[in-house]
């Protein structure tokens, strides 16, 4: 699989680099080693640790407009694509380390609400790069580089995004989609989400890119 780089123009239907809040990075960076490596995938939408620091007021104000703002973490070791998940509101990406982010575009989805993993491509995204995921673009776990370091991975999000699922009757086929608060979940079916439950809605090769890195 061809691994393109968030700086490459085939990026800026997906998302963007963003620039001129590197002090608020920097004091991000500093923290995230703090944060557990997990062996395999670890996510949690709100950390303390990054919430106290001046940076969330930053990205409350600068990123957000003014709203209020999450800042969690995904750490761990992975390779494959699994799941692609989307919000109703830009996701920022920010890792001590080289990560790569498997992304797809919801017009990609089909009128039978299935995507194909033939759609799908990857973007490496340079330690230290603060990144914009769009809200149309379909998304999941980061995927490492290097197998010894894994990755550690900033995840901000308006606050209360991936908490409890509200507590609501289903009324369109979307509806079943949503796994949490502000996440709808398309599941491949050979994920332990589709196992657990979840809808599947990708068809194809769950690709995985250990071979190419």
């Amino acid at each position: 699989m061809k691994i393109y780089s968030v700086n490459d123009p085939e990026f800026k239907a997906y998302g963007r680099v963003v620039t001129g809040l590197e002090d608020a990075c920097r004091e991000i960076l500093e923290n995230l080693p703090l944060t557990p490596l997990p062996e395999g995938v670890g996510y949690v939408p709100t950390e303390p640790i990054l919430q106290k620091l001046p940076a969330a007021d930053i990205f409350r104000d600068h990123v957000f407009g003014g709203m209020p703002v999450e800042l969690g973490w995904c750490n761990g070791h992975n390779t494959k694509l699994n799941c692609l998940e989307y919000h109703r509101d830009s996701e920022y990406n920010l890792g001590t380390e080289d990560f790569i982010l498997l992304l797809a575009k919801m017009d990609e989805i089909g009128e039978d609400g299935i995507l194909d993993t033939a759609c799908v491509k990857a973007f490496r995204v340079p330690a230290g790069v603060l990144t914009e995921v769009y809200a149309t673009t379909l998304h999941y776990a980061p995927c490492h580089t290097d197998s010894e370091k894994g990755f550690r991975v900033l995840v901000a999000l308006p606050w209360g995004t991936n908490t409890d699922r509200p507590v609501m009757e289903n009324l369109t086929r979307e509806d079943s989609l949503m796994t949490a608060r502000n996440k709808w979940l398309l599941a491949h079916p050979e994920s332990s989400e589709a196992a657990g439950g979840a809808v599947i809605g990708l068809k194809g090769v769950n690709i995985d890119i250990a071979s190419d890195l």
